[in-house]
């Protein structure tokens, strides 16, 4: 591709992670925004207008409403992959899988998220492992947010040579906070029926060597999910070892209960006071001061923000695909930079 000109996006699907990828891209200086696809005729797409970005209809069946709806609308999604080199699909779960059909016919290179089965793509998405891999490639899935928490932090255990097995508790949140007057659950968990729950398999189609079994269970909040890992390490190690291990991703961020970040909400929170967009925690937030090392066992709890985790790493995946960046430690940086991600978060 001729990289003289900034990539240009399409994202397909305005949601929690479409919103999201938006922001980010126009945030990164090799890549611009060539418009968004959706189909709501509603409050969402507003801010798009005062932002002059494009909106497009994703079906045509849509112009007529949208428009009277009293929104500007360029054309349609077909106007708008004519216009773009790559497309970001963040359409509802499975809806996806049907619009690769479209972007296949287009020619056009394509990422899709975790709802899709890696099938859909045939490569599996964190930056910090299968970058390389995706170098050029035509479509690659950018795995779930909890998923894409397993492979960063087990990855890091990796890369120092302590991972041996992994076992993972997650407490999920029961629904999207912007729908939760829809549904979510009230007064009850709501155990994942099936042990392994999906997500420790969805891990290895990242990285097929990680011994990794997860259970989860659905709890009455719409903040975060919240992890426990019980690791068995290959040898005995100190805390300060593991630690050193989780510091060297730049995507991990070790926060304290002893500073006052004592529950989710309060981290959401100093999210807020950063100054983040949309209050995004990209990081892995992993409680050092509770993180425990007994001989070759390792304890640690970590929260994982669904909503924003995954946004470097599609980022990240739109230069490999595109060329853009051929190494994960040159991508990795630039989006760091443009996101304002160091590892630390105060």
């Amino acid at each position: 591709m001729n990289h003289h000109n900034p990539i240009r996006v399409a994202i397909n699907g305005y949601g929690v992670i479409g919103k999201r990828v938006a922001s980010a891209v126009l945030a990164q200086r090799d890549m611009s925004l060539a418009g968004v696809a959706d189909i709501a005729a509603d409050w969402r797409l507003r801010p798009l207008e005062a932002r002059g970005i494009g909106i497009y209809a994703a079906t045509p069946q849509q112009v007529g409403p949208m428009r009277e709806a009293g929104l500007t609308i360029a054309g349609t999604l077909d106007d708008l992959l004519g216009r773009t080199d790559l497309v970001v699909d963040c359409t509802p779960k499975r809806i996806a899988a049907q619009n690769v059909e479209i972007y296949r016919a287009c020619g056009l290179k394509f990422i899709v998220h975790g709802g899709e089965k890696h099938e859909v793509t045939g490569h599996s998405f964190v930056a910090e492992v299968s970058f390389e891999s995706a170098v050029g490639r035509t479509a690659t899935r950018v795995v779930s947010c909890n998923t894409t928490s397993i492979v960063r932090t087990l990855t890091a255990l990796k890369r120092a040579g302590l991972l041996k097995r992994a076992r993972g508790t997650l407490l999920r949140r029961a629904t999207d906070p912007w729908e939760s007057h829809l549904g979510g659950i009230m007064n009850t968990l709501v155990p994942e029926p099936d042990i392994p729950s999906h997500q420790g398999p969805d891990a290895q189609s990242v990285d097929p060597e990680l011994d990794v079994v997860t259970m989860a269970v659905k709890v009455p909040q719409t903040l975060a999910h919240l992890h426990y890992w019980s690791v068995q390490l290959t040898r005995s190690a100190s805390k300060e070892e593991v630690l050193d291990a989780f510091r060297a991703s730049s995507r991990i961020a070790l926060i304290r209960a002893g500073d006052g970040l004592v529950a989710i909400n309060t981290v959401k929170e100093l999210m807020s006071d950063l100054g983040r967009p949309h209050d995004n925690l990209y990081e892995v937030a992993l409680w050092e001061d509770m993180l425990k090392v007994d001989r070759d066992e390792l304890f640690y709890a970590y929260m994982v923000d669904n909503q924003a985790i995954v946004i470097p790493d599609t980022i990240d995946a739109i230069r490999a695909l595109t060329g853009l960046a051929t190494k994960s430690d040159d991508s990795i940086a630039q989006t760091n930079e443009a996101l304002g991600i160091s590892g630390k978060l105060c």
